[in-house]
């Protein structure tokens, strides 16, 4: 019993409090540890259950954001009609078929009709759909179908470049494969010039 209140008080001041919910999961992931060989009870796993489940919240936390209450009102009628642009977004996300991460950058861009997104929101909503199991296609419309739905703009194109672990660590094995991928929306779809201006401005980041 003395042990198990130490490392009670041990994981408390590692920032490792049990959050509601985090039973089962920290049986699971003992549950897994035994099935890969190891033994959860040792010193340097004794911990790591519980490190492992806050962890995973915090990676999928996006589950449990609202998209409206993310971007908090932040949508502003601006009498501005050229391209927005954000580009060189870290995303950091998890495969959903080997719950490996996959991370690179995020480029969006959009041409208002009558409101614009506050600047610093765009990546917070890159966020909340990155920080849930993924498949890279699906976070990039979420993304842009997400935008285009909160302010209706003439058009949206977003532009995802990753690499996966599941590629990387295992599989294939390709240490420098990228994927790319890409939503086009409204006049980032039917418009050439409008897609190619936005590709561009990707391309001749520093």
């Amino acid at each position: 019993m003395a042990k198990f209140e130490s490392e009670e008080v041990l994981a408390v001041k590692e920032g490792l409090e049990r959050l509601p919910g985090h039973d089962e999961l920290e049986r699971a992931l003992k549950t897994l540890l035994r099935e890969l060989g190891e033994e959860p009870d040792r010193e340097g796993l004794l911990r790591t259950p519980r490190r492992v489940a806050q962890s995973l919240r915090f990676l999928t936390s996006g589950y449990r954001q609202d998209v409206d209450q993310v971007l908090n009102g932040a949508l502003f009628s601006v009498g501005y009609d050229e391209m927005v642009i954000v580009k060189d977004i870290e995303v950091f996300s998890l495969c959903e078929h080997h719950l490996l991460p996959f991370f690179g950058r995020c480029h969006v861009a959009y041409i208002p009709t009558e409101k614009v997104i506050g600047l610093s929101k765009i990546p917070r909503l890159v966020d909340v759909f990155a920080r849930r199991l993924q498949v890279q296609e699906r976070l990039t419309t979420q993304i842009a179908n997400t935008i285009m739905d909160k302010i209706n703009p003439q058009g949206v194109g977003v532009v995802i470049e990753a690499r996966h672990l599941c590629m990387i660590m295992r599989g294939v094995e390709k240490q420098n494969s990228v994927a790319v991928t890409s939503a086009m929306l409204g006049v980032f779809r039917d418009h050439t010039q409008t897609r190619e201006e936005f590709l561009s401005l990707v391309r001749g980041r520093s």
